[in-house]
């Protein structure tokens, strides 16, 4: 290899390098595994090693992780580097470790421990009350403050037994493959982004603004290290460890002391034999040197400290043939194709299936059914697929493509531009009802309490309701509810009932945002209402006319015509007209001289009269608009306290600012 293909390989990998450390460490959605993302840093170590005149200041090996975000919280400033740790891949490295450790201390202790896979936090402590909790942000410099959502995770302790002037701990969030299960479980329910594993959800979860959020999704933690202490004498890891547990702080368990490479090794061994039966992912095993005193002989480089390693596992691949290939439609419409393959064991488990994503992936691995493919575990848990063996591929494997037209409902499928996914866009897809109920009933669209996510299942299993339409004839079916207890006892069936009759009281928007109708939320619904009236005129409107209103684009235009065009559709809608649902908005209203009627409103601050759903239910009651941001065509902005960049953006547009006292004048006006 010549100087200047040196210099491109150099430049490319860093390149490279540097996009997947933003998606890890900032994004929280890594596009390759770790084992992946370890081979290409270790061909950079190396090329740097062999021409280390060419190594420079800015080298993803010269730096440490990502950089703090600055939109999840106050950036703080770091009292002890949270640095990274030098990874390691075989025996020898591991050996060449102990023995410079050996040869540079007095009989050092070595602690082996597993390594976790999550967000690494730190906790400080003043008089022995927890007082913040820091990301690691770039590891010397600063990270963010996520205190608050620190506070909401069990394994925090609040407060110390044995109480210290100043303690700071660092460990590792992370998250139970149960409670990742349930969180991915929850937020397909909600049409909201699948998380590709544990690991991305915890970090993601952490980063939150809405404490709320992590206390719901149950994040975990594990100390691993003893950063500062003042007020009490440590003399070693282990020592740190017993002060830790005798505070109610959760530690890495069933870590080892050791004394010779050969115990370190088959420590390092029994850590991998039992992570199969863990329930969180681990990506190695940390060997650490116990005496604080021996790891300041140590030191440590800008990046890592002299006296840890990490040893990575490697990942488990196992070659098997691809027998076919499923389609499967997600409670969103999302078309997931999976491979089906002879069985294999991976980490000790059975695994015959694998996600294959999505069309794009299929076409990027040339993955045909008949192939002789590569399969792996991501995260320790999660089949992946890694690769086809095109050498043992059968002559006639033809290329697969996902069918235009739905596995379940045959209605013809959409993919978005600049996405990779396929959707079947048929509300009323079987695979898609409960999904399609839990939005119909919704806060934002007709609001029935009573009805959610434990109800819905059963109405449907015991075929009470095939459509939205079938929510409304629930009250001629009193006697069959009770004799199920699908509300459990007359007085609870009675109170959602009558709920039901309640919200056909609804505006038109509220219907409407509860079709479901792909692009449509709560605020386009609102805007399709104002214009049109309501749900007859909106039904016979072009995709031309439908993007003369506002925020209303092609794709939306597209996908609203094609519900009003769809037979079965217009059936449901119906039947909902007949069950007495409102359908047109009352015009008095919409053709309102007043000064909320047709005006867009935006919220921004802290409101003190009003919570923001309140002050938006009485701005749309009275024809008016509530927008998410600002823009030229803004008529109001109404600021509480702590307003931030909206307001600044309303004061250079020019645009109308209210207090909470004129917002109260203003709708004081409408008659």
């Amino acid at each position: 290899m010549d100087i200047s293909q040196v210099k491109a390989e150099l430049l490319q990998l860093r390149k490279d390098i540097r996009r997947h450390n933003k998606k890890y460490y900032e994004l929280d959605a890594p596009e390759i595994s770790d084992y992946e993302y370890d081979k290409l840093m270790q061909r950079l170590k190396d090329l740097e090693a062999a021409y280390p005149e060419f190594i420079t200041a800015t080298s993803p090996t010269q730096l440490v992780g990502g950089s703090a975000r600055r939109e999840a919280g106050k950036l703080v400033a770091h009292d002890v580097p949270m640095l990274s740790l030098q990874d390691v891949f075989n025996r020898e490295d591991v050996e060449n470790f102990i023995n410079d450790a050996l040869a540079k201390l007095d009989s050092p202790e070595f602690v082996v421990e597993e390594k976790i896979d999550g967000l690494s936090l730190s906790l400080r402590y003043e008089d022995g009350k927890f007082i913040q909790a820091i990301t690691r942000g770039d590891g010397i410099n600063q990270g963010e403050d996520v205190t608050e959502n620190a506070r909401v995770i069990d394994d925090v302790v609040q407060t110390l037994v044995d109480a210290t002037k100043y303690f700071e701990i660092r460990g590792e969030v992370y998250m139970t493959h149960k409670n990742f299960m349930a969180t991915n479980e929850r937020q397909e329910k909600l049409g909201l982004k699948i998380f590709a594993n544990p690991r991305n959800c915890a970090a993601g979860t952490l980063r939150q603004l809405d404490s709320r959020i992590v206390r719901e999704r149950k994040l975990s933690m594990f100390v691993f290290n003893l950063q500062k202490i003042d007020g009490a004498e440590i003399q070693s890891h282990v020592e740190a460890y017993d002060f830790m547990a005798r505070n109610g702080i959760k530690i890495i368990h069933d870590y080892r002391v050791c004394k010779t490479f050969e115990e370190v090794w088959r420590a390092i061994e029994e850590i991998g034999t039992r992570r199969e039966n863990l329930d969180y992912d681990i990506d190695g095993a940390v060997v650490k040197v116990n005496s604080f005193a021996q790891r300041e002989i140590l030191g440590a480089t800008s990046k890592f400290p002299r006296w840890a390693v990490a040893y990575k596992y490697p990942p488990d691949e196992r070659e098997t043939v691809l027998r076919n290939i499923e389609l499967s439609v997600g409670r969103t419409g999302r078309i997931t194709p999976t491979a089906i393959f002879d069985a294999v064991s991976l980490n000790g488990t059975k695994v015959e299936r694998a996600t294959l994503h999505n069309q794009d992936f299929i076409d990027a691995l040339d993955i045909r059914i008949g192939d002789t493919i590569r399969v792996y575990k991501s995260g320790e848990i999660i089949p992946r697929v890694s690769g086809v063996i095109v050498s043992k591929r059968p002559e006639n494997a033809a290329p697969f493509k996902i069918p235009e037209v739905c596995p379940v409902c045959n209605h013809k499928l959409e993919r978005e531009e600049s996405a990779a996914d396929f959707r079947c866009v048929n509300p009323n897809c079987p695979a898609q009802l409960e999904n399609h109920l839990l939005n119909f009933v919704g806060r934002n669209a007709m609001d029935i309490k009573g009805l959610g996510e434990t109800s819905i299942p059963k109405l449907i299993a015991e075929g009470f309701i095939r459509t939205v339409a079938d929510v409304y004839k629930l009250r001629g079916r009193r006697d069959e509810l009770l004799a199920k207890k699908i509300f459990g006892l007359a007085k609870n069936t009675d109170k959602i009932l009558a709920a039901i009759e309640e919200s056909k009281k609804n505006s038109p928007a509220k219907l409407l945002t509860g079709l479901g109708i792909f692009g449509v939320g709560s605020a386009a619904a609102r805007d399709l209402i104002l214009h049109y009236g309501g749900l007859e005129e909106l039904s016979k409107a072009t995709e031309d006319d439908l993007q003369a209103v506002p925020d209303i684009g092609g794709i939306t235009a597209r996908h609203i015509r094609e519900f009003f065009d769809d037979a079965d559709n217009l059936q449901i809608l119906a039947e909902l007209k007949e069950l007495g649902l409102t359908m047109a908005e009352d015009r008095k209203i919409l053709d309102s001289d007043s000064p909320v009627a047709g005006k867009s409103f935006v919220l921004t601050g802290k409101l003190e009269k009003f919570t923001r759903d309140a002050a938006s239910k009485l701005i749309m009651e009275r024809g008016g608009l509530v927008k998410g941001s600002v823009s030229k065509n803004t008529d109001y902005v109404i600021a509480g306290e702590k307003a931030g960049s909206k307001l600044k953006k309303a004061q250079e547009f020019g645009i109308k600012i209210l207090s909470e006292d004129e917002f109260e004048k203003l709708l004081a006006e409408v008659n």
